[in-house]
């Protein structure tokens, strides 16, 4: 599908934080991603995403600051783009497998904007039941998911 999502005349800026790294390095290794990537930001201080937001979010994990993330990266690709195709801000916000205790459930939220409007979607993960990469596949391949859908090359 990443090879699909390159041939398309998807052009992104994507920001991941707290989980779904592993979709910036899958796009990445696969020739063509210079066609699709514009930008790929991990701003995993509460300050970075702060700042990429434009405010400071009661919790950092939820579908709001998702949303609030693509958005932000679609305003950068439209600063960055000279692209005629689609351009789309794609976004991740994660609580995984840590090694500290935290109250609430492992979990992502992706969106994905571009001028047509956003999409999102939840991650639900069971504590406990995988480690930390695993977990981050599980959201990473969530990820590519919706940028093969925003490409028109996934369902």
């Amino acid at each position: 599908m990443i090879d699909q999502i390159h041939d398309s005349s998807l052009s992104i800026v994507i920001a991941v934080t707290g989980g779904g790294v592993a979709a910036i390095s899958d796009l990445l290794l696969v020739p063509g991603a210079s066609r699709t990537v514009i930008e790929a930001v991990v701003p995993y201080s509460f300050q970075a995403l702060s700042r990429l937001v434009g405010y400071s979010p009661e919790q950092a994990v939820s579908e709001e600051v998702a949303e609030k993330m693509a958005f932000a990266c679609l305003r950068r690709a439209r600063e960055l783009s000279d692209n005629d195709g689609l351009i789309a801000g794609v976004a991740c916000t994660a609580a995984l497998v840590t090694d500290r205790q935290r109250r609430g459930d492992n979990r992502a939220h992706i969106a994905v904007a571009t001028s047509e409007g956003s999409s999102s979607s939840n991650v639900p993960l069971e504590k406990g039941l995988n480690d930390r990469a695993t977990e981050d596949r599980i959201v990473s391949d969530a990820v590519l998911q919706m940028i093969g859908i925003a490409a028109k090359v996934a369902e």
